[in-house]
């Protein structure tokens, strides 16, 4: 009977865990020869599902089995060194007043009984306090919220490096976004790429709405609608290609932010968080502001040369011409939000240049973050 079952729902289990579509690799690839290809199709959804599942599980495992216990005991230990000095400094400090108030001159008082000079035997260290206990969960839970940003995005950005490199697109070239549209089969580590980074930001839209809001939580809303969006229309209308240039420029400098931000929360070096958040702006700069204004240039002159605008289902042609001016107008949309975000970025390094202030997220809420 078991078997009988496990027969019955085989075919409906089956694209949760496989990539679905597939077909015969085209005769006259351009890239990914020795890859499978497949089609797209509404089926591709379960897949997402799975790995959204799969990143709630990483993330909780990173967060709780690894960054939370590092910066737990990385804390607690740089506050009990805290309080064994301030301690020491107390011990001596009165161990002179009394030197002095006996006016002996031996020096035995001075030194604090000569036996805690230099190390903390017999110093009584006071707990804690509710609000410093506070502060540290405070930048442990932070410091592991940013870890595991600081894991997907490298893995993504290195996989999605891989994935441009091997197609047949170059970034300053606008024409090799659209030459021989549509792309309609697709090879399997583009079909993978562009379900995780889905699965991602339908997972990130459910981080931020269980996490304390910041005062851009409707930015970053839209960002992420406006983004999971572009992506099914780019993948169901055959604009991968396109898709996989602006993915791998969006998730570059979202490495160094988080990174940044764990230095700061863990206490390591505030010159060395300077220093990455300087890394972060610079390669916002040139990613966001300058090559991806560059695909947008491709997308609303270069794209029409190459795009026949017709409904045609049977041909892969998938887009009107309000369709695609609808994509366009929402790439610029994107890069308006960003604009926003960069003059906090700016913000950030003018304080950071002017006043003594370390680099901070002026998008919290929070006075320590």
């Amino acid at each position: 009977m078991d078997k009988v079952y496990a027969v019955a729902l085989s075919p409906y289990l089956t694209p949760f865990y496989t990539l679905q579509y597939p077909t015969d690799t085209p005769t006259d690839t351009d890239s990914f020869h020795d890859s499978a290809y497949y089609n797209v199709g509404k089926l591709d959804i379960c897949l997402v599902i799975t790995f959204i599942a799969i990143m709630a599980i990483l993330r909780d495992a990173f967060r709780l089995l690894i960054f939370e216990p590092f910066a737990r005991w990385k804390l607690f230990r740089d506050l009990k060194h805290r309080q064994q000095t301030k301690a020491l400094e107390e011990k001596k400090s009165n161990g002179a007043a009394n030197g002095r108030a006996n006016g002996n001159g031996n020096g035995h008082a001075a030194n604090g009984n000569g036996h805690s000079n230099g190390h903390t035997n017999g110093v009584s260290l006071p707990p804690p306090t509710l609000k410093e206990l506070r502060q540290l969960n405070h930048k442990v839970l932070r410091f592991a919220e940013q870890g595991w940003s600081v894991v997907y995005y490298t893995l993504q950005w290195a996989f999605g490096v891989y994935v441009h490199y091997n197609l047949p697109t170059r970034m300053l070239d606008p024409t090799d976004l659209w030459v021989a549209y549509p792309h309609i089969h697709i090879a399997a580590p583009v079909k993978i790429y562009y379900l995780t980074q889905n699965a991602f930001y339908l997972h990130q839209m459910l981080v931020i709405n269980a996490e304390a809001r910041r005062k851009d939580h409707i930015q970053m809303m839209s960002h992420h609608v406006i983004t999971v969006f572009l992506m099914l229309t780019s993948y169901f209308s055959n604009f991968t290609r396109v898709g996989c240039a602006i993915m791998v420029l969006m998730d570059c400098c979202d490495i160094f932010l988080p990174l940044a931000k764990m230095i700061r929360y863990i206490e390591i070096s505030q010159l060395l968080c300077d220093m990455t958040f300087g890394v972060f702006m610079i390669s916002w700069l040139i990613t966001r502001h300058f090559l991806f204004n560059f695909v947008i240039y491709s997308t609303i002159f270069v794209g029409p040369q190459y795009v026949e605008f017709k409904w045609d289902w049977e041909g892969g042609y998938y887009v009107t011409k309000n369709a695609f001016s609808l994509f366009c107008f929402l790439l610029v949309v994107l890069q308006l939000i960003q604009c926003g975000w960069f003059w906090l970025i700016c913000k950030v390094v003018w304080r950071v240049l002017t006043t003594k202030e370390g680099a901070t997220d002026v998008r919290s809420d929070d006075e320590d973050e």
